[in-house]
């Protein structure tokens, strides 16, 4: 263990129990709808990616007197921050802010320790409004997850690793900074589309057992690599069959590894098989890994036995752009594992695509596209009323996920929330990387308060 301590804090029944029991492995701490389950700290080793650390769970913060029950669990809590090196503050991202959230916000925010404001119960991006408003508390960018069921574990880790340092292998402190931190590339594909060959050939060894039987894959194995002098950790996943064709039970355990590894991903290279590509199954990963918000790379594998490359490279970049509109301009690159050719290109991909991932755009030089684009197509009357739009910005990154703010916007019909997708990524150059666009009614949180 690094010594490093995180604690939980929040208000009563935002999740914070279960967020414990998903950092530990465990169900160590009981999770129940009520509030108020949780009294007394309770403390676990945690492990978040490669981040080995202490949680402590505490109490559900409540106004109360000192002296009565709510008042002793409040000052266990605060003795938890008092010892912690990092703050999860945690709220309720369905519920949205409540009046409880603000005072115990102020008191994470006069301890001085860091803060990581996390966006609980946020599964399937259903929960903007209550997302959006977190942004009010004054305490940063919010980390959406769901607890509940391990969404947004790579955001957290992405937030938390700073504060936590990560030990090497002899045990001591790495003196390495966020600079030096490895990007984390995993490789899926369907069942002997050469995954583990092409990364045999990336690292330049026979690291990964590799055959003509499909399935020799069965955990997430990482290879640790180093690319034009950027460090690089690779992951070899078990190939992804139709879930219906998925009966033993090992493969399910293998195939929900691999997802894990998605997950913790920054940059996912879905592996086609150039002779059958774009099967069914080929659509259905590209999909689950755009709702996971990771950036993407199609790799061709065995470009070798394809005779006529030029025109079947052609032709697969126009099906790509039909079939997979939801990543419009993702990189196509053909490889071969096997005869160890097109490496260099597939890697310039990837970077290319976590550079894109990685973008941010300037509030104003947003408003002022959009500003032309309502000029030129403004959303559609209902029921007589203009939709009226007055403002967009840029919440985070990874993927780039903005914010619309207007009224009536729960009326803005789907085809024109794809146009100002489409226009987005056109506009400020997001090829290939899931865009997320949130719709928020009412006052603009990020008008400056007077």
């Amino acid at each position: 263990m690094t010594g490093r301590v995180a604690v939980i804090v929040g208000r009563p029944n935002v999740g914070k129990s279960t967020l414990f029991n998903r950092l530990v492995g465990k169900k160590l701490a009981l999770v129940d709808d009520r509030p108020g389950v949780t009294r007394d700290r309770r403390e676990g080793d945690a492990r978040l990616g490669d981040l080995d650390f202490t949680i402590t769970d505490t109490a559900g913060l409540e106004e109360s007197a000192r002296e009565s029950l709510t008042g002793r669990m409040r000052e266990q809590t605060e003795a938890a921050i008092a010892g912690a090196d990092v703050i999860l503050f945690v709220v309720d991202a369905r519920a949205g802010l409540l009046p409880d959230d603000r005072p115990f916000a102020e008191l994470c925010r006069r301890s001085g320790k860091p803060v990581v404001l996390v966006a609980n119960k946020a599964e399937g991006r259903v929960s903007q409004s209550g997302f959006l408003e977190a942004y009010e508390l004054g305490l940063g960018e919010p980390v959406a997850i769901s607890a509940e069921h391990g969404e947004g574990m790579a955001d957290l880790y992405d937030a938390l690793a700073p504060y936590l340092r990560v030990e090497d292998e002899d045990g001591e402190p790495s003196d390495s900074d966020d600079s030096e931190k490895p990007l984390r590339i995993a490789v899926v594909g369907r069942p002997n589309a050469g995954k583990s060959t092409l990364l045999n050939a990336m690292v330049g060894e026979d690291r990964l057992l590799v055959g003509p039987e499909a399935g020799i894959t069965r955990d997430s194995i990482s290879l640790d690599w180093e690319w034009r002098g950027r460090k690089v950790k690779l992951f070899d996943t078990a190939g992804m069959r139709k879930r219906a064709r998925i009966e033993d039970k090992l493969e399910k355990l293998s195939v929900a590894d691999g997802l894990r590894a998605v997950k913790f991903a920054e940059v996912v290279i879905v592996l086609l098989d150039a002779t059958i590509p774009f099967e069914k199954q080929d659509l259905t990963i590209v999909d689950l890994i755009e709702r996971e918000g990771r950036a993407l790379v199609i790799g061709l594998n065995k470009w070798d036995l394809v005779a006529d490359r030029s025109g079947l490279l052609q032709t697969l970049r126009e099906e790509a752009a039909r079939l997979l509109p939801q990543v419009r301009g993702v990189p196509i690159v053909p490889v071969s594992g096997l005869a160890g050719t097109g490496l260099d290109r597939l890697m310039e991909a990837v970077m290319g695509a976590e550079h894109v991932w990685s973008r941010r755009v300037p509030t104003a030089t947003i408003n002022r596209w959009l500003e032309e684009t309502l000029s030129s197509h403004p959303p559609p009357a209902v029921s007589g009323r203009r939709i009226k739009i007055r403002y967009m910005t840029q919440v985070k990154a990874r993927p780039p996920h903005f914010a619309l703010f207007g009224n009536q916007l729960d009326e803005l019909p789907r085809s024109y929330t794809r146009y100002l997708v489409n226009g987005l990524r056109e506009a400020f150059d997001l090829p290939g990387v899931p865009i997320r666009l949130s719709l928020r009614g009412g006052k603009n949180p990020f008008d400056k308060k007077k």
